[in-house]
């Protein structure tokens, strides 16, 4: 096994301790595979020396901006949200003790965009989509954010004040866009009451348990900082465009395979292991043909994901006993044995679905929904900021010139 090492041996060549190798892993920066003995990890000493020989050159400024696109370096400045080893923090409150004490996602989007005592929710939304939405909003043969991005821009038409300038219009133009595009991921009309209610009622009416399970899922999903959609939609926020381009931009990057379609795959990775005899060895079979394991690890939370036993915790709760939790907590205890490798919030919402007899597709509208205060949060700072977001580029093409 010359091409392999053991941890110990990979942590003195980079200099690192074992979290940060398992971050390293999370992140597909070094091959991982089962150990003769199946307790033990063996990583590719190719990745290894790479990574060495990367550390050795220095990192130059233009390497550091490079590397800052992929979860490195800072590149904004921001008083949304912040990430610790437990957990998001909304402005300095946990978000994981705001789902303890009940909190909905309105709430969380309340603290996400700073809005004082004022509730922007307050105001009712009427219960009926105008007549040039109505057609596209009630339309059950489009995917959910198919159908959402249809229909924002035709709903932007219609509001006044769009590009009002003042904080208080803007975040009522927000509580009304967070609703109607929840209502719009589900194909029902906008609602006055709390999303997590409407979510629920479309999946398991008439269930309080999984309505709270829903709410849990929906303000924990709310913020994550600059992940990918976030970035997306301030981007677009940066040019002065309204908050319903924002949310466009935000729906149009969550429908990436990597980014919102990780809730399926880990969905597709729940119903694989369930048919397989044997969990454990499904899980070491993935790892030896070099697939990854979707749901599972996050670059951010190298020891778990705090988001993620939240939920677990709850959802062994509701469904103690059940055939469908042994199914999953025996396929956590395999994947964590053999990759040390947890739970993640995409798995989570998977979790959800498939404990309850629900298809994959709730899991990206519980992503989505509740993304939607954290874009809006964004939008809303980049706006008040007033500037323009425009990086460089390296340019690593052909010179000019040069085929004369």
């Amino acid at each position: 096994m010359a091409d392999l090492l053991t941890a110990r041996e990979t942590c003195a060549l980079l200099g690192i301790s074992q979290a940060t190798l398992y971050a390293y892993v999370s992140r597909g920066l070094i091959e991982s595979r089962p150990g003769p003995d199946h307790r033990t990890r063996l990583y590719a000493r190719l990745d290894v020396e790479r990574l060495a020989q990367r550390k050795q050159v220095g990192r130059s400024a233009a390497a550091a901006a490079a590397h800052s696109l992929d979860r490195g370096l800072p590149v904004l400045e921001t008083r949304i949200s912040l990430i610790r080893p437990d957990g998001p923090y909304y402005r300095g409150r946990s978000a994981i003790a705001a789902v303890r004490v009940g909190a909905t996602l309105e709430d969380a989007a309340r603290l996400l965009w700073d809005c004082g005592k004022h509730d922007p929710f307050a105001a009712l939304l009427g219960g009926a989509w105008p007549a040039h939405v109505a057609g596209l909003a009630a339309d059950a043969t489009l995917p959910p954010l198919e159908r959402a991005m249809a229909a924002i821009p035709l709903l932007a038409l219609g509001a006044r004040g769009a590009l009002n300038s003042t904080t208080r219009a803007r975040h009522e133009i927000a509580a009304a866009l967070l609703r109607q595009t929840a209502a719009l991921l589900v194909g029902r009309a906008p609602p006055d009451g709390p999303v997590h209610a409407l979510l629920a009622d479309v999946w398991k009416p008439d269930d309080d348990d999984f309505a709270d399970l829903v709410r849990a899922a929906l303000v924990l999903c709310a913020d994550h900082e600059l992940n990918v959609s976030a970035f997306a939609a301030r981007v677009v926020a940066s040019t002065g465009a309204h908050l319903h381009a924002t949310v466009c931009a935000g729906l149009a990057a969550l429908s990436g395979p990597r980014h919102g379609g990780a809730t399926a795959r880990a969905y597709a990775l729940i119903a694989d292991a369930g048919a397989s005899a044997s969990p454990r060895e499904f899980i070491e079979e993935r790892l030896q043909r070099g697939d990854d394991l979707p749901g599972f690890g996050h670059a951010l939370y190298p020891h778990g994901d705090p988001r993620a036993a939240e939920l677990l915790a709850r959802l062994r709760m509701r469904h103690a006993g059940e055939p469908a939790l042994r199914e999953l907590d025996a396929l956590i205890t395999a994947t964590e044995d053999v990759s040390g490798q947890h739970p993640n919030i995409d798995f989570m919402l998977a979790a959800i679905c498939h404990a309850n007899a629900l298809p994959a597709t709730p899991a990206l509208v519980m992503f989505a929904a509740g993304r939607l205060a954290g874009w809006l949060a964004h939008a809303l700072e980049q706006q008040a900021e007033g500037k323009l977001i425009r990086p460089r580029a390296r340019y690593t093409g052909v010179e000019p010139g040069a085929d004369t």
